[in-house]
């Protein structure tokens, strides 16, 4: 393969001088750029990503952490992030929880991978982290941008929602529907945006005269799988009640499955409530309801705000989202007791 040293003794030029035509970056006479130009084209010349990165002093490129990629949830987040990167001639590295470690040590693991690889920048789907592992980052740290978490340290640089406003719109979209026996597939309790929707959605049952200590409730793992084996575990408890609420879609998915499979008429005798909106929610059968996450606008103002930090750019940038539900077939008013 070429180099930039055979355009440069080609066209008769220093190497410096092959290298700002190359990079379009600094001043050179028309004529010495058509014999760099023509030099290019005779030895088929590529620069490869490396060079570019030398010669500018920026790898054009994003790093993106995120624990798994399984499911629906994550596809759709990358795809936007890779279409908007693109769209500004970037391009992104994504590195995953894997390996060795709990989920905190993966999520070091993959920042230190991503920093290594030469990223400008890291934008972080990452509850698992410290304020310390940001610190430790050093000067790297203002070139970081989480989204659906908040960090102390770091704050002007997280992108999320209020997950306990979120549990709270849940639960009174069931309140309002007269559900009153309902049960709750919840995620990881380790998960601090897990806890808050739970919270909030507790507290609102709470203020209602709903007794929230005295619901079903299960953990699953935010997977199809979990929401399947909680809806089966639910039905064998011999528990009786109107109403599901699953800590996200993809549990939700799952539920119905089950619910389907074991004879149950979604929404005729349960609804069933969801939480995030994600794009599969509107093809289930029934259509999911779900409490509505602006997951797409938390990604492109973190996003934004992250290339303002590394390219000097000047992006709008956006902090605070509405929710809402999106009410779909899956939920329907609480049955009314049969009189003997």
């Amino acid at each position: 393969m070429a180099t930039i040293k055979d355009v440069a003794r080609l066209a008769g030029v220093g190497l410096g001088t092959a290298s700002r035509v190359v990079s379009g970056r600094g001043s050179v006479s028309k004529a010495t750029m058509e014999k760099v130009q023509k030099a290019i084209a005779e030895l088929d010349f590529r620069p490869s990503h490396a060079a570019r990165s030398l010669l500018s002093g920026s790898s054009q490129m994003i790093g993106v952490y995120i624990p798994f990629l399984s499911g629906t949830f994550y596809t759709p987040i990358l795809q936007s992030i890779h279409t908007a990167l693109r769209a500004s001639g970037l391009n992104m590295v994504v590195a995953f929880g894997v390996g060795e470690g709990d989920e905190r040590r993966q999520a070091i693991d993959g920042v230190n991978f991503l920093i290594e690889r030469g990223c400008d920048g890291l934008l972080l789907m990452s509850n698992a982290l410290e304020d310390e592992d940001f610190a430790a980052l050093g000067p790297f740290q203002s070139r970081v941008a989480v989204i659906n978490h908040g960090y102390a340290s770091i704050a002007e640089q997280c992108f999320t929602v209020d997950h306990k406003a979120g549990g709270r719109l849940a639960a009174r979209t069931l309140l309002e529907k007269k559900h009153r026996k309902i049960a709750v597939i919840a995620g990881r309790a380790s998960a601090p945006d897990n806890q808050e929707r739970l919270a909030g959605f507790m507290a609102e049952l709470d203020a209602a005269g709903v007794d929230s200590g005295k619901l079903w409730l299960d953990h699953g793992d935010f997977t199809p799988e979990g929401g399947w084996a909680c809806a089966e575990r639910l039905l064998a408890s011999g528990r009786e009640f109107t109403a599901v609420f699953c800590a996200n879609d993809e549990m939700a998915v799952g539920a119905l499955s089950f619910f389907q499979q074991a004879g149950i008429p979604v929404p005729d005798q349960v609804s069933v409530l969801g939480y995030d909106d994600t794009h599969s929610a509107q093809f289930t059968a029934p259509r999911l309801t779900s409490v509505h996450i602006p997951w797409s606008e938390m990604t492109s103002n973190g996003l934004n705000y992250l290339l303002n930090r590394c390219y000097e750019t000047d992006r709008p940038v956006k902090r605070k989202y509405k929710l809402h539900v999106a009410e779909r077939a899956s939920l329907a008013k609480a049955p009314s007791r049969k009189k003997s």
